[in-house]
């Protein structure tokens, strides 16, 4: 048996187990809010992309893409992914949440499918938050999702199974305190017909939307907006994933620059 660090093995097969996320319905969420925040965005971050699902998707909708991850094996299933494009290929970027260093600045950034949460340090959060606001223009927005403790605490103590015709993976969440920990089992086979095991571990932080909104504060954002799963609703109770806006520093706004406050 041997072990990999986070998403050393499992982003071989991440598209596969996660078939079933509707990132066209992310997408035309994330359009949405631009809509409702009258905003008209040129160049979109895709923060902790992943494989690039999403930023593909954006990508072929018109918007010019950088895709940023932590994981370089995530990061060159991403490559392959959007390979193909002929016009408006994305850019990759192998950076931390709060290292990011781009090259310009960004009109929007989106940060996808709980990624925050696997942020476990707040302080690093912060900065990461810090980041992000440091490279949007003046007014920009930022948009991102959390599993939230109802959701975690909901699945702590179970097990999972998603299974291909090569590969098969269980997977089981711990939650102690604000720390949800995943271990993974993952079954390959192998040319001899053989299964070879390997473990990946993981974990997220639970943190609460208060919490978040103050960060975001702290950071230099406004108009913060908390929302229920692809919703432009108010988290119901037992909310599973909850949805957080917020638009850069609108004090940087010139007297040129229009801003609409709700």
């Amino acid at each position: 048996m041997s072990e990999f660090s986070e998403y050393a093995l499992l982003s071989e097969y991440y598209d596969r187990f996660t078939d079933d996320v509707p990132y066209e319905r992310w997408a035309d969420y994330f359009e949405q809010v631009f809509e409702k925040y009258n905003s008209r965005p040129h160049t979109v971050l895709d923060l902790a992309c992943g494989t690039g699902s999403l930023t593909r998707i954006l990508a072929e909708r018109g918007y010019e893409m950088i895709g940023v991850d932590l994981s370089e094996d995530m990061l060159m299933v991403a490559m392959e992914n959007c390979a193909d494009l002929e016009e408006n290929r994305p850019i990759f970027l192998n950076q931390s949440m709060d290292a990011l260093d781009l090259y310009g600045t960004i009109d929007a950034c989106v940060c996808c499918l709980d990624s925050v949460n696997y942020v476990t340090d707040p302080e690093v959060l912060r900065e990461a938050f810090r980041r992000v606001q440091m490279f949007l223009v003046p007014g920009g927005l930022f948009l991102f999702d959390i599993n939230t403790r109802a959701k975690l605490e909901g699945i702590s103590g179970q097990s999972f199974v998603r299974e291909d015709e090569d590969v098969f993976c269980v997977w089981q969440a711990i939650v102690e305190g604000d720390l949800c920990r995943y271990e993974f089992d993952i079954f390959e086979l192998n040319e001899d017909g053989a299964w070879n095991r390997y473990q990946e571990h993981h974990a997220e932080r639970i943190y609460e939307p208060d919490e978040l909104v103050a960060m975001l504060k702290d950071a230099g954002f406004c108009d913060i907006r908390v929302c229920g799963e692809l919703s432009q609703d108010a988290p119901r109770e037992g909310e599973q994933r909850i949805f957080l806006t917020a638009r850069a520093d609108v004090h940087k706004l010139t007297n040129n620059e229009e801003y609409i406050h709700e």
